[in-house]
């Protein structure tokens, strides 16, 4: 025990005396939960659709005062009224709009004769988001047109009452489990897979080869030390994370304790999956490649981003053996859900077992010789 902490404490030295990378494995999650939180995820705002009033009667009216209402509320559109449909159709494949509204003409007769009165929306679909946006908010004000001025007594049409679990979600709330998991993730990327690899070409790894200490005190003692790394990271990133997105549930002593435990077994999973793969590796130059590679391969599938199920089944299948994956339900269920331990136990057996086998099959391949 004593060789082992004599390991770990060395590292823990060595990386305390560089505080830009500690810096560096801080800051990059965070930069990206601030960007990334604020950049995806918000709701439309002032998108600048034309009006193309060809009617001039009454039902137009209706419409044209509902985009004003919508302006004056939700700011989902600005409208801007134009004469010429042509002229208004140029400008959205121009990108000088995001959308026009074509009122036909006739179209107020066709309302009061229940002749199939039709509005026109042309978008421009080569940014899907905003056309799926224009398109659902034009839904919307369409179906509220469409209601009887009288209700009447029966209720022929089936209502949906939507009962929400949570007050309304920020995507920078969402991302910030994500972020986490990244955060200490390029802390074992870049404080234990790096430096490993930096240590052996340098010939540090020569010294331990010439002291009693054994293969496995080796392998443990480095591996703790990575884990220390991580876990000091992940403390700090729920903190801050927490305090930037407006996470109040960090204050709560269960969620706490739980928040701890998810950290610890998340960073020894991590840690140990990046021992192996570093394990036999020679060149201080693979781990700077594979970086780009990891972070791709593990984070994107993992759900932080977007929900799995929208995945096709081959990459629903890397999603399914991700660590990143069971970190990111149980981070998401304890900041975001406010659940017990009883509803991550799965994950936390998930990324205990993962460490094991890692790390088993990681002391065999551990050369200690030259």
């Amino acid at each position: 025990m004593n060789r082992m902490m004599a390991i770990v404490e060395r590292e823990m030295r060595k990386f305390f005396r560089s505080p830009a990378l500690m810096l560096a494995s801080m800051i990059f999650p965070l930069v990206q939960l601030i960007i990334l939180g604020n950049a995806f995820g918000g709701k439309i705002r002032d998108a600048r659709v034309a009006i193309v009033d060809q009617d001039g009667g009454p039902q137009a009216l209706r419409v044209r005062e509902a985009f004003d209402s919508v302006r004056e509320n939700i700011r989902t559109f600005v409208p801007i009224y134009y004469t010429d449909e042509k002229k208004a159709v140029a400008d959205v494949r121009d990108g000088k709009l995001e959308g026009a509204v074509i009122i036909p003409p006739q179209y107020s007769r066709r309302v009061y004769e229940d002749n199939h009165p039709q509005v026109g929306v042309v978008v421009d679909n080569s940014d899907n988001f905003m056309s799926s946006a224009i398109e659902s908010e034009m839904t919307d004000l369409v179906n509220s047109l469409n209601q009887p001025a009288v209700s009447p007594r029966i209720m022929q049409q089936t209502a949906l009452s939507i009962v929400e679990l949570y007050p309304y979600i920020e995507y920078m709330k969402y991302l910030l489990p994500g972020s986490l998991v990244l955060a200490m993730f390029v802390s074992v990327m870049i404080g234990g897979g790096m430096l490993y690899i930096d240590d052996k070409a340098r010939g540090v790894h020569e010294g331990y080869l010439v002291t009693p200490i054994t293969k496995l005190e080796l392998v443990l003692g480095l591996n703790l030390a990575g884990a220390i790394k991580a876990l000091m990271t992940g403390v700090i990133i729920v903190a801050i994370g927490s305090m930037l997105a407006g996470v109040r549930t960090i204050f709560d002593p269960l969620t706490i304790a739980g928040l701890l435990v998810m950290i610890l077994l998340t960073s020894l999973a991590l840690n140990t999956m990046m021992f192996l793969l570093m394990v036999r590796i020679e060149d201080p130059l693979v781990p700077r490649a594979m970086f780009g590679i990891l972070n791709t391969l593990l984070f994107f599938p993992s759900g932080s981003v977007y929900p799995i199920q929208a995945f096709p089944k081959w990459l629903q299948a890397i999603a399914r053996v991700d660590p990143f994956t069971y970190a990111v339900h149980g981070f998401n269920c304890l900041l975001l859900k406010e659940t017990s331990l009883a509803a991550i136990w799965g994950d936390m057996l998930f990324l205990s077992i993962f460490a094991a086998a890692t790390l088993a099959i990681a002391i065999p391949l551990f050369k200690r010789t030259l």
